[in-house]
């Protein structure tokens, strides 16, 4: 298991994340479990688990452990009660956010980008915002293109049992899935990756949540309700919303190109 060495700095944003290197010699962003957002955490893990099983570009995660004593020496969280378990995503360096670049001439993995727009509707994620993707520069004018902060899968970064039974089903306004939807070239990557998270395993979800820690305070009820709602939604809503976000998104894209 890695280990924290050097702590490097606090990271904008409201998820109290952090640069730390790690005794394997690279640099991850921890994101600490804080009062308030208790389902920031879980959320991220599932995210991240079902993200890299459709083959996703998500940045290489794990759970990992911080003593108390190199927690303490970090001024925004010495006067928590933290945990010991933390969420880390691999540091992606040389990369902007989608409100850093104004122009995007093409995205080199393009035929991700459906996967995304889908898993985000699986999830319920509402906040895949232009803060919330990495752009690459890997040639002239083209972008590889990743995708961060899965906090706030389920809608909430708190969510309540309740909630889940509840959750929003129509299309999202978001002007990051526009720009990633003019760069699918075919429909049928759609239709690919529908397929793909129908077909993910329910013992790979349920082990997915089996794994959260238990510092990170989700009970056995909450997580079978969400695995419960992950299934409803694939199943009864995610073809529809499909074939909408298709009709409504992409298409109209596709020809305002031409």
């Amino acid at each position: 298991m890695i280990e924290p060495v050097q702590y490097r700095k606090k990271l904008e944003g409201k998820s109290n994340a952090h640069l730390i290197t790690f005794s394997d010699g690279r640099d991850y962003v921890v994101k600490y479990f804080q009062p308030g957002f208790e389902k920031a955490l879980p959320n991220e893990w599932v995210a991240y688990g079902l993200a890299r099983f459709l083959g996703l570009p998500v940045p290489y995660a794990k759970i990992v452990e911080i003593p108390a004593d190199f927690s303490a020496q970090i001024p925004e969280l010495n006067h928590l009660n933290i945990s010991k378990h933390q969420f880390a995503s691999l540091y992606v360096p040389a990369c902007f956010d989608g409100h850093q670049v104004s122009t995007v001439p093409a995205i080199t993995n393009h035929k991700t980008l459906a996967g995304i727009i889908l898993l985000d509707y699986w999830l319920c994620n509402r906040d895949r915002t232009r803060k919330n993707i990495l752009l690459c520069d890997e040639s002239s004018g083209s972008y590889k293109l990743w995708m961060i902060d899965q906090a706030e899968i389920f809608n909430s970064y708190n969510w309540q049992i309740p909630e889940l039974e509840a959750l929003p089903d129509g299309i999202l306004k978001s002007a990051t899935h526009q720009l990633m939807a003019r760069f699918i070239k075919e429909e049928e990557d759609f239709y690919h990756y529908l397929e793909l998270i129908q077909t993910t395993p329910i013992l790979l979800m349920e082990e997915l949540f089996a794994l959260i820690p238990d510092d990170w305070q989700m009970n056995p009820e909450e997580k079978k309700a969400a695995i419960g709602a992950l299934l409803k939604r694939r199943k009864e809503l995610l073809p529809r919303l499909m074939r909408r976000i298709i009709k409504r998104v992409y298409l109209p894209l596709q020809e305002s190109d031409f």
